[in-house]
Protein backbone atom coordinates (compact mmCIF):
# COMPACT_ATOMS: atom_id res chain seq x y z
CA UNK A 1 0.00 0.00 0.00
CA UNK A 2 1.31 3.33 -1.05
CA UNK A 3 1.40 6.41 1.39
CA UNK A 4 -0.90 8.28 -0.21
CA UNK A 5 -3.59 5.65 -0.20
CA UNK A 6 -3.39 4.51 3.34
CA UNK A 7 -3.44 8.21 3.79
CA UNK A 8 -6.97 8.76 2.11
CA UNK A 9 -8.63 5.26 4.10
CA UNK A 10 -7.63 7.10 7.05
CA UNK A 11 -8.66 10.36 6.23
CA UNK A 12 -12.21 8.55 5.25
CA UNK A 13 -12.19 6.22 8.08
CA UNK A 14 -11.89 9.46 10.53
CA UNK A 15 -14.60 11.41 8.27
CA UNK A 16 -16.88 8.88 8.94
CA UNK A 17 -16.20 8.02 12.62
CA UNK A 18 -16.75 12.12 12.92
CA UNK A 19 -19.98 11.83 11.30
CA UNK A 20 -21.09 8.86 13.52
CA UNK A 21 -20.58 10.67 16.36
CA UNK A 22 -22.08 13.95 15.11
CA UNK A 23 -24.75 11.85 14.46
CA UNK A 24 -25.53 10.27 17.90
CA UNK A 25 -24.23 13.46 19.87
CA UNK A 26 -27.41 15.13 17.65
CA UNK A 27 -29.66 12.47 18.55
CA UNK A 28 -28.79 12.28 21.68
CA UNK A 29 -29.15 16.35 22.20
CA UNK A 30 -32.63 16.02 20.68
CA UNK A 31 -33.58 13.54 23.20
CA UNK A 32 -32.78 15.60 25.76
CA UNK A 33 -35.26 18.36 25.13
CA UNK A 34 -37.64 16.72 23.22
CA UNK A 35 -40.79 18.07 23.82
CA UNK A 36 -43.61 16.51 24.98
CA UNK A 37 -47.04 16.45 22.45
CA UNK A 38 -50.58 16.92 23.52
CA UNK A 39 -51.66 13.33 23.27
CA UNK A 40 -48.85 12.26 25.84
CA UNK A 41 -50.21 14.54 28.44
CA UNK A 42 -53.68 13.20 28.99
CA UNK A 43 -53.70 11.49 32.63
CA UNK A 44 -53.92 11.59 36.17
CA UNK A 45 -50.74 13.40 38.03
CA UNK A 46 -50.17 13.11 41.75
CA UNK A 47 -47.93 14.73 43.84
CA UNK A 48 -47.93 12.31 46.80
CA UNK A 49 -46.39 14.69 49.57
CA UNK A 50 -49.19 17.49 49.00
CA UNK A 51 -52.28 15.40 47.80
CA UNK A 52 -52.91 17.81 44.64
CA UNK A 53 -54.48 15.95 41.84
CA UNK A 54 -54.52 17.16 38.27
CA UNK A 55 -56.78 15.63 35.58
CA UNK A 56 -55.91 16.59 32.19
CA UNK A 57 -58.86 14.67 30.37
CA UNK A 58 -57.87 13.63 26.33
CA UNK A 59 -61.28 15.40 25.80
CA UNK A 60 -59.57 18.70 26.08
CA UNK A 61 -61.37 19.49 30.07
CA UNK A 62 -59.04 19.52 33.28
CA UNK A 63 -59.96 19.16 37.16
CA UNK A 64 -57.96 20.19 39.79
CA UNK A 65 -58.33 18.59 43.33
CA UNK A 66 -56.27 20.34 46.47
CA UNK A 67 -54.12 21.70 44.12
CA UNK A 68 -51.75 24.96 44.71
CA UNK A 69 -50.89 27.73 41.80
CA UNK A 70 -48.71 29.40 43.64
CA UNK A 71 -47.02 30.17 46.84
CA UNK A 72 -49.36 32.40 48.40
CA UNK A 73 -52.48 31.01 48.20
CA UNK A 74 -54.03 27.43 49.83
CA UNK A 75 -54.48 24.11 47.58
CA UNK A 76 -57.59 24.36 45.62
CA UNK A 77 -60.25 22.61 44.04
CA UNK A 78 -60.79 23.71 40.34
CA UNK A 79 -62.05 22.82 36.68
CA UNK A 80 -62.01 23.93 33.04
CA UNK A 81 -60.15 23.61 29.52
CA UNK A 82 -56.86 22.69 28.78
CA UNK A 83 -54.64 23.34 25.47
CA UNK A 84 -51.03 22.51 24.69
CA UNK A 85 -49.46 25.53 23.35
CA UNK A 86 -46.53 24.19 20.94
CA UNK A 87 -44.26 27.71 21.97
CA UNK A 88 -41.65 28.26 19.22
CA UNK A 89 -40.06 30.83 21.27
CA UNK A 90 -39.85 29.48 24.78
CA UNK A 91 -40.83 26.51 26.73
CA UNK A 92 -44.04 24.92 25.40
CA UNK A 93 -46.95 24.93 28.51
CA UNK A 94 -50.60 24.11 28.68
CA UNK A 95 -53.08 26.57 29.40
CA UNK A 96 -55.36 25.99 31.66
CA UNK A 97 -58.50 27.90 31.32
CA UNK A 98 -60.37 28.09 34.82
CA UNK A 99 -64.20 27.92 34.80
CA UNK A 100 -66.77 28.86 37.37
CA UNK A 101 -64.50 30.99 38.92
CA UNK A 102 -62.53 28.65 40.63
CA UNK A 103 -59.53 30.52 41.47
CA UNK A 104 -61.21 33.28 42.12
CA UNK A 105 -60.17 36.34 39.73
CA UNK A 106 -57.75 33.98 37.81
CA UNK A 107 -59.22 33.26 34.80
CA UNK A 108 -55.89 30.81 33.67
CA UNK A 109 -52.97 29.63 33.80
CA UNK A 110 -49.95 28.03 32.48
CA UNK A 111 -48.64 24.27 33.11
CA UNK A 112 -45.50 23.33 32.28
CA UNK A 113 -44.36 19.89 31.31
CA UNK A 114 -41.11 19.05 32.45
CA UNK A 115 -39.90 15.94 30.81
CA UNK A 116 -41.78 13.01 30.20
CA UNK A 117 -44.83 12.40 33.03
CA UNK A 118 -44.19 15.33 35.31
CA UNK A 119 -45.87 18.60 35.29
CA UNK A 120 -45.30 22.07 37.45
CA UNK A 121 -46.84 25.22 37.82
CA UNK A 122 -44.39 28.16 37.70
CA UNK A 123 -46.01 31.53 39.13
CA UNK A 124 -42.64 33.21 39.27
CA UNK A 125 -40.40 32.36 36.30
CA UNK A 126 -37.23 33.64 38.13
CA UNK A 127 -38.18 32.14 41.66
CA UNK A 128 -38.45 27.94 42.53
CA UNK A 129 -41.14 26.24 40.83
CA UNK A 130 -43.73 24.57 43.01
CA UNK A 131 -44.08 21.11 43.90
CA UNK A 132 -43.90 18.55 40.69
CA UNK A 133 -47.20 17.01 39.65
CA UNK A 134 -45.99 13.25 38.35
CA UNK A 135 -48.25 11.00 36.20
CA UNK A 136 -49.77 8.47 37.92
CA UNK A 137 -49.55 4.93 36.33
CA UNK A 138 -52.82 3.71 34.15
CA UNK A 139 -54.16 0.31 36.13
Amino acid sequence: MNVRAGAAVIRGTGGRWLGVALTVSAVLASGCTASVGPDELAGLYRNDRTGGELLLGSDGKFSATHVSTDRSSDPADFHGRWEFLDNQASNDFVYLTVEDDGLGKTAGIQLYPIGRGAVEFRPDPDGKPMPKLTKAATP
